[in-house]
């Protein structure tokens, strides 16, 4: 099929990637010249594993082509629109993307395609588009407009391209929905070799989902906004864990064996960032507000998201006394570990709060360093962890790199000023830690410290603190 995905961000490559390995003939457009030009050369704009090599595989196979979006959407059969539609100031989303390619559909398309909408967006806005579509047509242009929302995964988006959960569209004729089985039938059948890893046996269908357009477009926002509350409970469980000398692991994994709870998105942190998440909360409680809904739960959700940077400052605050001065390292600056996005990363917000408490920043991510230079030049950006952390006082973990699980901790205890890491994922062994002389803290659980970083509060280094770490599932 002759397909079209306009958009080159996270959602759109990764999209025409995928359409084109499974066999779709493709051509993936944007309106940045500089960033086709990129990807004309084999040049990356963001990481993400896996990628590179499905766009390298399929460009050089002729099945994906980098254009102009008026040229994209010329004798297209389909075409998705994977534009960005960022927050404004009152929590709206900015659909001035999405309307500008449904206004260039009208304009330079002709005859019949399907028009995919795969950008997230608030419910109604598929009415909206098959009016502006209607009015701005200047040819004989006969679409159909369907819903078709994502759910990949930054840093796992090609596998979950592959291996969705559920395919779920939103039609208002029975037959579309035959057209967008035909696009998705190698997937939903399940009948190829997962393409980035070759032991994949996931081999499980995925549901096949057919609504009418305004539910599709609901399930997106209520999807991310349910996991960000699930997130902001498990914080504030991690908040009276700490209160009450309780462990927060052994809650919620408590808590995750019950199915109606399930274990996904249980891990206490510093709070959820990305671009989805953040922006999809306020998106659906401003669309509440507009049907005339007090949505105040998602509110309190954000509210308590919104806390959990300056609860870590003052728990360091309580460890150092002063942080004015003080040397401390931040490891990970991404949103979550493999990506390079900081777009609402908690580590940004926590650079800013140190930096003005007048500490002195050292920091270091095995991919975000660029990204996150460029929002807040005002830290020292280093090349490793071992690096960052020289002379230090006090190390935060904010991003769960696998690479931080894998740290020469004899080493870095000969580079620090002082034995103490701030544990802002739970994602260390503090049995590991403490035996080479650090005090741990983490979230939600009680401190532990060895005999040889002195006396005071927390547990003893042998104490069985760890636990089962339960898995952030997305």
């Amino acid at each position: 099929m002759k397909i079209s995905v306009i958009g080159a961000g996270y959602v759109g490559l990764t999209t025409a990637a995928c359409l084109a390995e499974i066999g779709h003939s493709v051509r993936c457009a944007d309106n940045d010249e500089a960033k086709l030009n990129m990807l004309r050369n084999g040049q990356m704009p963001f990481f993400e594993p896996h990628l590179e090599e499905v766009l390298s595989r399929n460009c050089k196979a002729g099945r994906l082509q980098f254009e102009s979006p008026v040229s994209a959407v010329t004798g297209a059969e389909a075409i998705f629109i994977c534009v960005g539609t960022p927050p404004l100031d009152n929590g709206e989303a900015d659909l001035s993307a999405v309307a500008n390619v449904a206004r260039t559909i009208a304009q330079y398309t002709t005859g019949y395609c399907l028009v995919i909408e795969k950008s997230t967006v608030p419910v109604q806005t598929g009415q909206q588009l098959k009016r502006h579509l209607q009015l701005y047509a200047r040819n004989e242009l006969r679409c159909d407009l369907v819903s078709n929302p994502e759910f990949l995964r930054e840093g796992s988006a090609i596998h979950d391209f592959f291996h969705p959960d559920r395919i779920v569209i939103g039609v208002e004729r029975e037959e579309v929905a035959t057209q967008l089985r035909e696009i998705y039938r190698p997937i939903l059948e399940q009948t190829f070799q997962c393409p980035v890893h070759a032991e994949c046996t996931h081999t499980q269908k995925p549901a096949w989902i057919v609504t009418d357009t305004n539910s599709s477009e609901l399930i997106k926002h209520a999807s991310n906004s349910f996991l960000a509350m699930k997130i902001s409970f498990i914080n504030m469980v991690a908040d009276l864990c700490e209160a009450v000398g309780a462990d927060v692991t052994k809650v919620a994994l408590g808590m995750g064996m019950d199915p109606r709870i399930g274990p996904a998105f249980l891990n206490p942190g510093i709070g959820f960032g990305g671009f989805c998440f953040p922006k999809d909360v306020q998106a659906f409680v401003r669309i509440a507000s507009q049907a005339g809904c007090d949505f105040s739960l998602l509110k309190e959700v954000e509210n308590i998201n919104k806390r959990r940077v300056a609860h870590v400052v003052e728990k360091v605050r309580k460890e150092l006394w002063v942080i004015r001065g003080r040397k401390i390292a931040v490891w990970g600056l991404a949103f979550k570990p493999n990506t390079d996005d900081v777009r609402f990363a908690p580590a940004i917000e926590l650079l800013h709060a140190l930096v003005h408490e007048g500490a002195t920043v050292s920091a270091y991510d095995p991919q975000a360093t660029e990204k996150a230079r460029a929002v807040f030049p005002d830290a020292r950006y280093c090349a490793s962890p071992y690096e960052a952390a020289r002379d230090a006082e006090a190390i935060l973990i904010v991003t769960e790199w696998e690479e931080f699980r894998q740290i020469d901790w004899q080493r870095l205890r000969a580079v620090v000023d002082r034995p103490l890491i701030f544990d802002g994922r739970n994602t260390l062994d503090a049995t590991e830690l403490t035996r080479h002389g650090f005090h741990y803290i983490s979230v939600g659980r009680p401190p532990v410290m060895s005999e040889s970083t002195g006396s005071g509060e927390g547990t003893p280094a042998s104490s069985p603190v760890e636990g089962e770490r339960v898995a952030d599932a997305r």
